[in-house]
């Protein structure tokens, strides 16, 4: 229960800091954007109709088709994220840029962007529209999330060129794109691991200290030298980012010779990481 209640709080978070996104940085530049907001963002500019009355309408439309493709919990997290975006989005409509620099406003703009939707998207939830589709892309093709959605939102932002000019569209890809960094970051920067492979004379004393002091596991491998064709054990570790510094000082104290691989690996699963089920 906790955890459900600690979840929507970041919901709502990343709903006000997004809908700040647009309202401050995004509309007041006349810039694009990705998706539905990008959709609503261009009626506004045509109609001047409330782009979060609109998204609401259209976000509910694309929830019936989500339906079938979320779970219980992410569709009831889309739900609260789709209407409290699209209530703050309309109140805050009154809300002006910070900042007449538009290089400025494309930067932060892609920033909260980013921080807003990653908040949104990392506790399970989705702001519908074309996250929607990036996590059926996630789900059943194994596409990263961050750039499945950075792909649907420069269809739309595309779109909009005849609407906001040339200009604002390459501030628009910009925006995008550092939007789609940072969602990255908070999505699974803060968790990202590391994978190490270590070739040594010393990699039974190197494994030894590892399970020990680390309490790490150690799995080994079967090699062989092409140029000596000696036979080589290779010790295999998954740590978290926070672990390299410790397992450097432990391989540096007993083989300062050792030859150490370090891999970014973006998720682990099993036991001392996520449980597979998850």
């Amino acid at each position: 229960m906790k955890k459900r209640l600690i979840d929507i709080l970041m919901i709502l978070i990343g709903s006000f800091i997004f809908a700040f996104a647009i309202n401050v940085f995004v509309i007041p530049n006349h810039f694009g954007e990705g998706g539905v907001t990008g959709i609503t963002i261009i009626l506004y500019y045509l109609f001047q109709w409330s782009p979060g009355l609109v998204s609401i309408i259209i976000n509910a439309l694309l929830l019936v088709v989500g339906y079938k493709f979320l779970d219980r919990t992410a569709m009831i997290y889309t739900i609260i994220a789709v209407t409290f975006y699209s209530l703050i989005l309309h109140f805050t409509s009154g809300w002006s840029a910070l900042s007449d620099n538009l290089i400025i406003n494309a930067i932060f703009g892609g920033v909260f962007t980013g921080v807003g939707i990653g908040l949104i998207i990392r506790v399970g939830g989705t702001t519908a529209g074309t996250t929607i589709l990036a996590r059926i892309m996630n789900k059943h093709l194994d596409w990263n999330v961050s750039y499945a959605l950075l792909f649907f939102d420069l269809i739309v932002a595309f779109s909009s060129y005849f609407i906001i000019g040339a200009e604002a569209l390459m501030f628009t890809i910009v925006m995008l794109y550092i939007g789609t960094k940072v969602m990255d970051f908070i999505i699974e920067g803060l968790n990202s691991q590391k994978a190490v492979m270590i070739v040594s004379n010393e990699q039974a004393l190197i494994a030894e200290r590892v399970n020990t002091l680390m309490d790490r596991g150690v799995t080994v491998f079967y090699g062989r030298g092409n140029y000596t064709n000696t036979p080589k054990d290779i010790l295999y570790i998954v740590i978290t980012k926070q672990e390299v510094s410790a397992l450097k000082k432990i391989v540096k104290s007993i083989d300062k010779n050792a030859f150490i691989t370090i891999h970014d690996v973006r998720n682990v699963f099993g036991e001392g990481f996520v449980d597979i089920s998850k």
